[in-house]
């Protein structure tokens, strides 16, 4: 059971993949490129958005700056993205238990602002984005900053994200991980605590 909770925000609290992969195939088809969408998704699902910049780069023959500078440009434009169904009812579970929420993502600050658009950013009680200068997951050094800050007891304590990076960040900061995986895409290899495929089965496991 837990009472702190270490939320990734692409692909976890938001469902932003459709618009990143869209923005992805666009880039590719400026170089001239076309691409499986499907492809896409999974290599950024099953690794990171920088896996498949350097996949697609390497097979192309493109350098991956180039890549990033058409591609940031046109995610820039990227809609508003929906929040996974039961999200904002688990966080305001999480709050009403006198437990926390923290957000952990690798997105900037415009993360903030798709939060207090759909009302969840008080229901959070600390923040780490890209315009912090740490490291990127799975190194720790972001989730012990927020536990340290806010003084969380590690035993309380859970990372949870759609990717295995996420798992293995909240292990390497000495937390447990819980894997939200809707569509079962992830060949599992970080040993999560729960593997979960939808937000109502966390109800389970917030201490109360």
């Amino acid at each position: 059971m837990f009472s702190s909770f270490f939320w990734d925000l692409d692909g976890t609290l938001y469902n932003t993949y459709p618009k990143m992969v869209e923005s992805f195939s666009e880039t590719l088809d400026h170089f001239g490129v076309s691409v499986d969408k499907n492809r896409v998704y999974k290599i950024m699902r099953q690794g990171s958005l920088g896996d498949a910049f350097d996949t697609f780069g390497a097979e192309n023959g493109l350098n991956r700056h180039d890549l990033e500078e058409v591609y940031y440009p046109l995610e820039k434009k990227l809609q508003k993205p929906e929040l996974f169904h039961g999200v904002k009812d688990i966080l305001k579970l999480i709050k009403q238990s006198n437990g926390n929420n923290f957000l952990l993502t690798h997105r900037n600050g415009r993360s903030l602002y798709f939060m207090n658009n759909d009302n969840i950013i008080d229901l959070f009680t600390d923040f780490v984005t890209a315009d912090q200068p740490f490291p990127r997951k799975p190194d720790p050094t972001s989730l012990n900053y927020l536990i340290e800050k806010n003084r969380v007891n590690r035993n309380d304590a859970v990372m949870v994200g759609d990717r295995n990076l996420d798992v293995d960040a909240g292990h390497n900061a000495n937390i447990a991980g819980i894997l939200f995986d809707p569509d079962h895409i992830i060949d599992v290899n970080s040993n999560p605590e729960y593997q979960i495929e939808n937000m109502a089965e966390i109800q389970a496991l917030i201490k109360k």
